[in-house]
């Protein structure tokens, strides 16, 4: 009987882009994004995973994640999946250590998707055919042209349907402002499309509320993290108070984390990264915990690395087309989708459809 194809090799490399311009959101301002990128080799293939995180996740994976995998099959994921949380017990898993392991994951399943010769989201068991998008960005650093010019690209140009802005401006500090550019989103998008907003945990719970009373002429739709993803209490109580739905969960980096969020009745839908969260074999476990609180799962940036999971999970219900990630994607992969229209429909090719352009890679290289 002919043996399984073995993972032979990880390889890891660390990318730093500079942003197109200043940006910030309610609790932090960066200048740069920071790609980790894994190829998982074997059987004559490789597979592509990544993670946006610390160059130190680079370290962690050759030193801790690479001897836990190298030499497993490379059909059995879930195998590699377990080899690596054991790995890491001494490392503490969430954080960092997580980020690292949703890139080596995420590039394991791609990498037994093209050795089957099926597009990911069939290997995962589709749901349906299209995955629907948000447009996001709105940062608290954008004038107003410039946060018309980026919303109205969305909402008109390419018909996305949905936007999300930035507010929660200097942790809280500016709601006049807040509220000021929540305006000028509506204007710039007009009635029909749907309009979101996430503070970063930028507020605390009441002042959540009063702002959004505030703002209730504006329709807004979503309200991200009002206050910090680990106040459940504060999240169920402004879950209580205002229409918008509050979503929160994009820095969990285990089960646990979102079983408890779930279990304290504190969103309406259930935010995951699946480039942090422990990559797509903990996506589906989490996925599946959502559910049984009859929750929603809606997912977190890097698009390009979301969308077949997305397309695979049932109770999914949109995908972050976040500016910083599309812009880096685009830039380093051929193989990027089009989400005119408020969709993404996953490639017909091989895995998850990315190669690659490594000549306009080399100039961001740091490790």
């Amino acid at each position: 009987m002919k043996s399984d194809p073995m993972i032979q090799k990880l390889e890891v490399s660390a990318f730093r882009v500079p942003t197109d311009a200043p940006e910030a959101d309610g609790t932090f301002a960066w200048d740069s994004t920071t790609m980790v990128l894994v190829q998982a080799h074997g059987g004559g293939a490789t597979g592509l995973g990544f993670t946006y995180a610390p160059a130190a996740c680079a370290a962690l994976t050759t030193e801790l994640l690479s001897p836990a995998v190298v030499g497993l099959s490379a059909l059995d994921v879930g195998a590699a999946a377990g080899a690596m949380a054991h790995a890491v017990r001494n490392a503490n898993r969430p954080g960092a250590v997580g980020y690292a392991i949703s890139a080596v994951d995420c590039a394991l399943w791609d990498l037994k998707a093209r050795l089957l010769g099926l597009p990911l989201h069939r290997l995962l068991g589709a749901v349906r055919g299209e995955v629907a998008v948000y447009g996001s960005g709105g940062f608290t650093t954008y004038d107003e042209r410039e946060l018309k010019s980026q919303l109205t690209g969305w909402a008109h140009d390419q018909r996305i349907p949905r936007v999300k802005i930035k507010i929660g401006e200097s942790g809280g500090t500016r709601e006049a402002r807040d509220l000021v550019r929540m305006r000028q989103a509506r204007e710039a998008v007009g009635d029909d499309v749907e309009l979101f907003v996430d503070a970063n945990g930028g507020y605390s719970a009441k002042q959540a509320i009063r702002l959004m009373s505030k703002a209730e002429g504006l329709d807004i739709r979503w309200l991200e993290e009002p206050v910090s993803s680990e106040n459940l209490a504060g999240l169920r109580e402004v879950r209580d108070r205002v229409d918008a739905d509050v979503a929160a969960g994009e820095y969990g980096t285990e089960l646990s984390y979102y079983q408890r969020m779930c279990a304290a009745n504190a969103l309406d839908c259930v935010q995951a990264d699946v480039s942090r969260c422990g990559g797509i074999s903990e996506w589906l476990r989490i996925a599946a915990v959502a559910a049984a609180h009859e929750l929603e799962v809606s997912g977190h940036c890097a698009p390009h690395l979301s969308v077949h999971v997305g397309a695979a999970t049932p109770n999914f219900r949109h995908l972050e087309w976040f500016h910083d990630h599309v812009r880096i994607e685009t830039m380093f992969f051929d193989g990027c989708l089009d989400p005119a229209g408020g969709t993404l429909t996953p490639t017909s090719d091989a895995g998850n459809g990315l190669a690659l352009r490594t000549a306009d890679m080399v100039p961001y290289r740091i490790a």
